[in-house]
């Protein structure tokens, strides 16, 4: 009976031992999506159109959670040092990856080192709108407007950082002019000024002023980003315009903690590769002047990298300054 006994002892043991070494499927509890801004951004609402769709498809709940501040450091900080196991996960953006950490170095974030690119999400494209007392009725007018007017142009923006702020200092850049920029508490405020003639110009988010546009009460020149707007393809790009390469639209990637295991980004790739090609979900992007973009975890990465240099130069160039 003993070495019955003692050989049901190793066997239990070993089936312990077993049990222990499984992993448990991902995801077995809620999911976690931080967003550096307040509910009802850009950032926010990409988050939560995905939020609601990887709940159906992971069988978790997938939750936003809006930690606003310092331009979405104070959310990209607390993400950085989450634990890497897939359950804390960030919608990142220009802002929050590519120029706040060159802005607010205290926070000692680098994006391509403490962050695993999991899936792109959307592109947002700026318009540049002028106030229809501005005698430039073209891209190449407003630079010659500048230029023979150096530093009494002025255009608003939601806040330092933000990519309406970057898409003015890199536009003035390429250009060779100096503007003035005019930083508010987000972009509604901005956009009511430069209706009121206080202001001279903006990029803006398409969708927040496209309804101005229509109606007369802004003028636009031309949108920031690469191609033109599928929403408003009668609005050159300003690299067709004037200045060739200038690319300036807003974007959105979903990203993990550095340590994340490629199991779990590779899974939450492909989850969101499929969502986003759904015609609902490329629907509700469109309808907020978005277009989707779709890449693999490395892709992202390599592409958050190039952001990092490209716009980290810009803010050099430029002297911006966060405050202390």
């Amino acid at each position: 009976m003993l070495p019955a006994l003692l050989l049901g002892l190793v066997l239990a043991a070993a089936s312990l031992s077993a049990a222990e070494g499984q992993t448990t499927p991902y995801p077995d509890r809620p999911i976690k999506i931080v967003v550096g801004f307040a509910a009802g951004g850009g950032t926010d609402v990409a988050a939560r159109i995905l939020a609601q769709k990887l709940s159906e498809t992971l069988g978790q709940s997938v939750l936003v959670e809006n930690r606003p501040g310092a331009s979405g450091m104070i959310a990209t900080e607390m993400v950085a040092k989450s634990a890497a196991d897939g359950y804390t996960l960030m919608m990142g953006s220009q802002t929050t990856l590519a120029v706040a950490p060159a802005l607010y170095r205290k926070f000692s974030i680098d994006a391509a080192r403490d962050f695993a690119g999991v899936s792109a999400a959307g592109v947002s494209p700026l318009v540049l709108v002028v106030h229809p007392s501005v005698p430039a009725p073209s891209v190449q007018d407003l630079i010659a407007l500048a230029k023979a007017r150096p530093g009494t142009i002025n255009f608003g923006s939601g806040g330092l950082g933000t990519t309406p702020h970057m898409a003015g200092e890199l536009f003035s850049i390429l250009a060779g002019i100096k503007m003035v920029h005019v930083a508010y508490r987000g972009e509604a405020p901005a956009i009511n000024d430069l209706l009121g003639g206080q202001l001279h110009l903006m990029f803006a988010n398409l969708s927040a002023v496209i309804g101005n546009v229509k109606a007369g009460s802004l003028r636009a020149l031309a949108v920031t980003s690469a191609q033109r707007a599928a929403t408003a393809l009668e609005i050159p790009t300003v690299a067709e315009a004037a200045l060739p390469g200038f690319d300036a639209a807003t974007w959105f990637a979903l990203v993990a903690p550095a340590a994340t295991p490629r199991e779990i980004v590779r899974r939450l790739n492909t989850e969101v590769t499929q969502l986003v090609g759904q015609p609902d979900t490329r629907q509700r992007f469109a309808d907020l002047g978005m277009t989707i973009d779709i890449d693999t975890p490395e892709g992202v990465d390599r592409y958050i990298k190039s952001e990092i240099g490209k716009w980290s130069k810009v803010v050099k160039e430029a002297d911006i300054r966060a405050p202390d």
